[in-house]
């Protein structure tokens, strides 16, 4: 009875179905400038350690900074990382599998701004909280 009173009717059991209940596709939180240029990236670089431009066929850029990030974050911590997306990369992050943390901008003049803000933040002992790199011949998470 109560999944009838929810709408479903046993006659018709695919009517109105939710098939999927999982997570959104990924493809659906690109950054604007991914969504046009998808699988046409010409080539990428690392500019310097932590931080990559990729080009893509219609030579739109995004540059990306990564930074070191923990296998278990606080609520707190992941409350900064997005302060910091809406502040530099108009909301737009990515974790990697090794739990790394990758800003992206569209733009080369926002890079400099976004890394000095990342450096700006410490921990209480004097540590990095976001320590920038883990690309090319470096040490990653």
């Amino acid at each position: 009875m109560a999944f009838i009173s929810s709408g479903y009717n046993p006659d018709k059991p695919m009517e109105n179905r939710i098939s999927d209940i999982g997570p959104q596709k990924y493809d659906e939180f690109y950054p604007p400038v991914y969504c046009g240029d998808k699988s046409q990236w010409l080539y990428h670089e690392i500019i310097k350690p932590g931080v990559l431009v990729h080009v893509a066929e219609s030579g739109d850029e995004v540059y990306t900074v990564r930074c070191g990030g923990a296998r278990v974050m606080s609520v707190t911590h992941i409350r900064e990382i997005c302060e910091i997306a809406d502040k530099h990369c108009d909301g737009h992050l990515r974790f990697t599998t090794r739990n790394n943390i990758e800003f992206m901008v569209d733009d080369k003049s926002k890079v400099d701004p976004l890394i000095k803000d990342l450096e700006s933040r410490k921990f209480d002992g004097g540590s990095f909280q976001f320590p920038i790199g883990g690309t090319g011949a470096g040490v990653t998470n």
